[in-house]
Order: structure tokens, then C-alpha cells, then sequence
């Protein structure tokens, strides 16, 4: 698609957009969400089919599946306003994390998509246990999703990139998000004898090796 098509889409959207807002606005149509919904769809959809014409356009997957998340959004708003209250910030988030993901797998040179697709999946992963009213820490949570995206980052395949960086915060991450989940107070009760065993059994392996 050419670069005039793309302002000749957009400028489209927003006029339907404020032509909308203003009809709702004067009281002329009750129904406006649900239209606003219909009109975000219509653009998601049309980002999605500019990548499908132009298979370069790797960046129209994020407004894309943005728009389509909010599109579900606002539809869940008015079909079901309980449902949609409690999980509609999960599926908007996982909307646009999915976005990064697919950018990941159709080219492994873009490595570093993996960050804010699991650093959005973590968010709407939360949002949805913030819901459930579980005996879990979210905050324990949110440390170990980001753990788990480093982890990732630095295990799976790019295209000869060497990651291995991505060891270092994954393991700070992770053992933050343990010590948040577990209560600090409850892991050092845990880790200071761990440590005392370790560093006993290190001085005897030492003491043993030597020679008489």
C-alpha cells in the first residue's frame, strides 16, 4: 500500500470518528459505543490488510490488533458491562502483546519484541488475577512474568544474536518477584540458613581437598 493510501485510511477513520462523536454529542444517536466499536474495527482490520498487502509493513500488526482490542473492548461494554469490567483490560492488553508476538515470529531479527509482548502479557496476566480475588501477591507476579521474558529473550532462537545477556535480569527479576510473592520477612527465614549450609559445605569440601 502506498504511503497516500495510509493518510487516505486515516484521514477516512477520523472524519467517521467525528462525525460519530458529534451526532452522540448532540443527542441524535444513544447507540454511539457501539458504533465507536464498529468504526475501530473497521480500522483494525484495514492496518491488517495493509500488512497483508505489503508484507514489510511488519508495524501495522500493533495499531492493528490495538484497534481490535479495543474494538472488543467497548463491544464486551455494551453486550456484557460485567464481564467486561473484569476481564476487558486483560483482553486489550493481551491484544496488543499478541501484536509484538506474531512481529517476533514472522522475523526473528526483530528480537527485541519479545520484551513489550511479555511485558504486556505480565500487565493483562495481573489485570485479570486482580479479578479473582486470589491469595496471590500481583506484585510477586508482575516481577515474575518480566523474569520469564528475559528468560525467554535469552533462550529462544534469533537470527545469530547472542543474548545471553538477558540471563542477568531474568535472574533478578525472578528472585525479586519469589522474595515479593513469598514475603520478604518468610524468604530470609528460609535463605539465611540455606546460606549457613552452603557456606558450611563449601569450608568442608575446601578443608577435605587439602592435602595432609
Amino acid at each position: 500500500m502506498r504511503r497516500s493510501d495510509g493518510r487516505l485510511l486515516v484521514g477516512l477513520l477520523l472524519i467517521a470518528g467525528g462525525v460519530i462523536y458529534l451526532l452522540q454529542n448532540l443527542g441524535l444517536i444513544t447507540w454511539g459505543t457501539l458504533v465507536w466499536a464498529v468504526v475501530f474495527a473497521a480500522g483494525g482490520l484495514a492496518f491488517l490488510g495493509w500488512l497483508l498487502r505489503d508484507r514489510g509493513a511488519w508495524w501495522a500488526l500493533i495499531p492493528g490488533l490495538t484497534l481490535l482490542g479495543l474494538s472488543g473492548l467497548m463491544a464486551l461494554d455494551v453486550v456484557n458491562p460485567a464481564f467486561g469490567d473484569r476481564w476487558g483490560g486483560s483482553l486489550f492488553l493481551g491484544s496488543i502483546a499478541l501484536s509484538f508476538w506474531i512481529i517476533y515470529l514472522r522475523d526473528r531479527n526483530f528480537w527485541w519484541a519479545v520484551i513489550p509482548g511479555g511485558v504486556l502479557l505480565t500487565l493483562a496476566v495481573v489485570a485479570g488475577i486482580e479479578n479473582l480475588t486470589l491469595p496471590i501477591d500481583t506484585g510477586g507476579i508482575f516481577f515474575i512474568g518480566l523474569g520469564l521474558t528475559f528468560l525467554l529473550l535469552a533462550l529462544l532462537p534469533g537470527q545469530g544474536v547472542q543474548l545471553r545477556w538477558a540471563f542477568i535480569p531474568a535472574a533478578a527479576l525472578l528472585v525479586m518477584g519469589v522474595l515479593i510473592g513469598v514475603g520478604f520477612e518468610r524468604a530470609i527465614n528460609y535463605l539465611w540458613p540455606l546460606a549457613l549450609i552452603i557456606g558450611g559445605a563449601a569450608l568442608l569440601w575446601r578443608a577435605m581437598r587439602r592435602p595432609a
